[in-house]
């Protein structure tokens, strides 16, 4: 890689790395899992930089990677046996980027909802190039965001008018 790459990716990784942990994190849910797959998604970035630079979002491309990565730790993990004491929980880290409640609610969404989510309100990325990304229609797209707002919408005011009526 030559200088004039290394700086223009040390730029993308700078301009990047919070929207795309706080779009993985909204998928994953956990903090620390978040952070690991948006490294490894920009440690693949790097390798591939040449194309990776000329694809429309390479924040999006970084967060696919990184989705498709949990997916690959995922399948070979389920087939381990975990040894009791050794897979103990990790210790409570920083505070996540987003407000609990909400980011508690977009993990209940479906995946591919948490996907739109993530892609088009985290990454702020247009409905063509989330398409692209996910490898769906547009119009998929823009019935999973309206799905998923539904959603969020309808469960957040119901818990907000539950905590309403529990201090009154």
């Amino acid at each position: 890689m030559d200088e004039d790459s290394t700086g223009e990716f040390a730029w993308f990784y700078q301009s990047s790395k919070d929207a795309c942990l706080r779009a993985v994190l909204a998928s994953v849910g956990d903090r620390h899992l978040a952070e690991d797959l948006v490294a490894e998604g920009f440690v693949r970035a790097l390798m591939a930089w040449r194309t990776v630079r000329q694809h429309p979002a390479p924040g999006a491309w970084v967060v696919r990677t990184a989705l498709n990565t949990r997916i690959s730790w995922w399948r070979r993990r389920r087939r381990e046996v975990p040894l009791a004491g050794y897979d103990a929980p990790a210790p409570p880290g920083p505070q996540p980027v987003m407000d609990a409640a909400l980011l508690a609610e977009v993990r209940r969404l479906p995946p591919r909802q948490r996907e739109v989510i993530a892609l088009r309100v985290l990454l702020d990325l247009d409905t063509q190039t989330t398409a692209a990304v996910l490898g769906i229609a547009p119009g998929t797209v823009g019935a999973h965001l309206s799905q998923a707002a539904a959603t969020l919408r309808r469960h957040l005011s119901s818990r907000t008018g539950d905590n309403q009526e529990t201090t009154r």
